[in-house]
């Protein structure tokens, strides 16, 4: 029974990361056609609850991979992940922990 939930849990993590991937290359794209739709790039401070090297490893290189983030920093005491982010929105830093955060520690229980 462990098993197959932690099959589900990997799945559910790796069709998490293809919706947003799917829908950030999408908000790329109409970036690149309309230039002046950017609305505000920024930096952004991202609490962790994720606690291992792996599972930071994991979601630094899952925001890193969807295109518009980039990851640039993870603070030293590994409570923080700074990421540049092209579009802001109040929500990205809980769109981040409510989607990949979750997923990850999940997988990695």
């Amino acid at each position: 029974m462990r098993a197959i939930s932690c099959l589900l849990d990997w799945t559910t993590l790796i069709l998490t990361f293809a919706k947003e991937l799917a829908k950030s290359v999408h908000d790329v794209v109409l970036n690149v056609i309309k230039p002046n739709r950017v609305s505000q790039s920024a930096i952004v401070e991202i609490p962790l609850n994720v606690k291992s090297d792996l599972g930071i490893a994991l979601l630094a290189n899952m925001v890193t991979l969807t295109p518009g983030t980039t990851t640039l920093y993870i603070s030293e005491n590994k409570k923080y992940l700074y990421a540049h982010v092209m579009n802001y929105s109040e929500s990205v830093v809980t769109d981040i922990k409510q989607g990949f955060e979750r997923q990850i520690l999940k997988v990695l229980r």
